[in-house]
């Protein structure tokens, strides 16, 4: 079930249950590299749909506030890994979890049991050494099910950023199939940090691809306000209407004024993004310079074109320059400053069914201290507020299993945590 059919089926449950209640619902190897080079440079525009997909409307069932920290704990799920750095799941009702490893493995956690075997080899064309490169992100086709199609965001040997698509193999489905690559996007990286890697697919069956303003500090090309690079967004491309993909009707730039694989523009270094599995709502966050974290949240349904500050706004500050007259950028929902952390982890809105303490609860974190945050949109505002803290972890990744537990990755350890009643 991809994450739109996941959309009408909660809430489809929401409205029956309010029904029954007598209410009304409120509204690998060398041979695995993709061939190199840049991407085409008049990519094939999508036809627009002659019915737009529906909206959800109805309002999703969120814990009433905060839970309290006593009684819930992070234990141990998975360990033996190597620099743990995404965790996900292929939506195919197999109850594996995928965990990427920053030196180039995809591995298999299936049963309990870590797999030996890894899932896909990248280390004859990924280098993890550097701090910000190597394996950086991976995200599942929406209907993986049915065409085993999944997308793999690494640095290559030269630092660039490589975004290729593969496949699972026919014979085995612990096991993709190298051969398969094709490459769907490639950027030649100025420097080698803040280069972004996530991947995540929305709602709308787009795969949104969220870069970093091109490295060094305070964004010396301005890249993050200008629409003609690809450094500093957040980019949104339809990968089923064309190869290696297509542009969405309503990309915000389609028409001219910029490229139109962007959506949205202003951000310095997204590290970890996610939609909310029940409302489809879009949870991004932002690295700082030298001051503020930030955690941005668009609604679904939004149009592209949102403008997040960088690099005239760090958090909900001026950074640098003055914007021109006009210019509106989206304030972020929660920051917090240096003296609470370093750099923001993003992470998932809890929609599970073990704890319904946390239901609709964004849970975050911090790289250099082990902080877990909690986050809740309440009818008077966004709750926000320190839940757990790790000493000696360095947190990389959040991720989710397919019954929507929430799962917390540490690079120092190699161990992936739940979180869990004790």
């Amino acid at each position: 079930m991809n994450l739109a059919n996941n959309l009408r089926a909660r809430l489809a449950a929401i409205a029956l249950v309010l029904l029954a209640c007598g209410a009304t619902a409120p509204d690998g190897p060398p041979s695995a590299t993709p061939p190199l080079g840049s991407t085409s440079d008049a990519p094939e525009i999508t036809p627009a749909p002659t019915e737009p997909p529906p909206v959800p409307t109805a309002t999703p069932i969120n814990t009433a506030a905060l839970p309290e920290a006593s009684g819930f704990g992070w234990q141990p799920a998975i360990t033996g890994l190597d620099r743990p750095i995404v965790i996900t799941h292929a939506e195919d009702n197999s109850g594996r979890l995928f965990i990427a490893e920053k030196g180039g493995l995809i591995r298999v956690w299936q049963a309990g049991r870590l797999l030996a075997e890894p899932f896909l080899d990248l280390t004859g064309v990924t280098d993890g050494s550097g701090y910000e490169q190597g394996l950086l992100g991976l995200a599942f086709h929406p209907d993986y099910a049915a065409n085993g199609l999944f997308f793999v965001n690494y640095t290559d040997r030269s630092g660039d950023t490589v975004i290729a698509r593969y496949q699972v193999s026919g014979d085995d489905p612990n096991r993709a199939d190298p051969a398969s690559a094709l490459q769907v996007l490639f950027l030649d990286q100025p420097f080698p940090n803040h280069n972004g890697g996530h991947l995540a697919f929305g709602p709308d069956g787009y795969l949104y691809i969220g870069t970093g303003d091109g490295g060094l500090f305070n964004d010396p090309s301005e890249n993050g306000q200008n629409p003609n690079v690809l450094f500093g967004k957040m980019l949104r491309l339809d990968v089923d209407s064309a190869t290696p993909y297509a542009i969405p009707p309503d990309n915000p730039y389609v028409n001219g004024g910029g490229l139109p694989e962007i959506w949205a523009l202003g951000l310095r270094n997204p590290w970890r993004y996610a939609f909310d599995s029940l409302t489809g709502d879009l949870y991004i966050a932002d690295v700082g310079q030298n001051e503020y974290e930030e955690i941005n949240v668009v609604k679904i349904g939004t149009p592209g074109g949102l403008n997040f500050g960088w690099d005239y706004r760090e958090g909900l500050h001026a950074f640098e320059g003055d914007p021109p007259d006009g210019l509106s950028f989206v304030e972020p929902v929660a920051e917090y400053g240096r003296d609470q952390g370093c750099t923001v982890i993003g992470g998932h809105v809890y929609r599970g069914e073990a704890l319904p303490e946390f239901r609709g609860v964004y849970l975050y974190a911090d790289l250099c201290n082990g902080i877990v945050w909690g986050l809740l949109a309440t009818p008077t505002g966004w709750e926000n507020q320190q839940l757990f803290q790790l000493p000696g972890n360095q947190f990389s990744s959040f991720g989710e299993d397919e019954a929507g537990e929430i799962y917390l990755a540490d690079l120092n350890t190699g161990t992936v945590y739940i979180l869990v009643r004790q």
